[in-house]
């Protein structure tokens, strides 16, 4: 039998990110291999480039899925029948949740290139986290996905 998938997502690095990266790896290299000849000249940038950008891809690989009868953020999951509301977090109040109003015990998943956050709450009397905050391109469709 196979688990129905409802919402799927993945939270990749968007393109403006990747030049900042990338040109501090080159420069990385720049400096490596001024002053040497040989294989110290060109090994730097065989090594940091890929380097880098094996680290940006890895920074995007986060999964947010409800499928199964479950929600999936990232390595954690929970089923979906301990869960309680949904709050949809808009993009202008990111701040607020994620710094003075979050709670320490929270789970969070968050990637600061993704703007808008849904909040669910815990409803499992033995979990002592209180609620999830994720990350997520399209709330409104997470979020329904996990009330139905």
């Amino acid at each position: 039998m196979t688990a129905t998938t409802t919402f799927r997502e993945r939270l990749y690095v968007t393109w403006w990110i990747w030049p900042l990266p990338l040109l501090a790896a080159a420069l990385l290299a720049a400096e490596v291999h001024m002053g040497f000849p040989g294989v110290r000249s060109w090994l730097p940038y065989v090594i940091l480039l890929p380097l880098t950008v094996v680290l940006i891809v890895r920074m995007g690989s986060t999964k947010v899925e409800v499928s199964g009868g479950e929600l999936k953020a990232g390595d954690a999951h929970i089923p979906l029948n301990l869960l309680g509301e949904v709050e949809i977090i808009a993009p202008e109040d990111r701040r607020k949740a994620m710094g003075p109003h979050l709670d320490p015990a929270a789970y969070v998943v968050h990637r600061g290139w993704v703007k808008s956050l849904v909040r669910v709450r815990v409803n499992d009397p033995d979990d002592p986290t209180p609620y999830w905050m994720i990350s997520t391109r399209r709330p409104e469709e997470l979020a329904a996905a996990i009330k139905s």
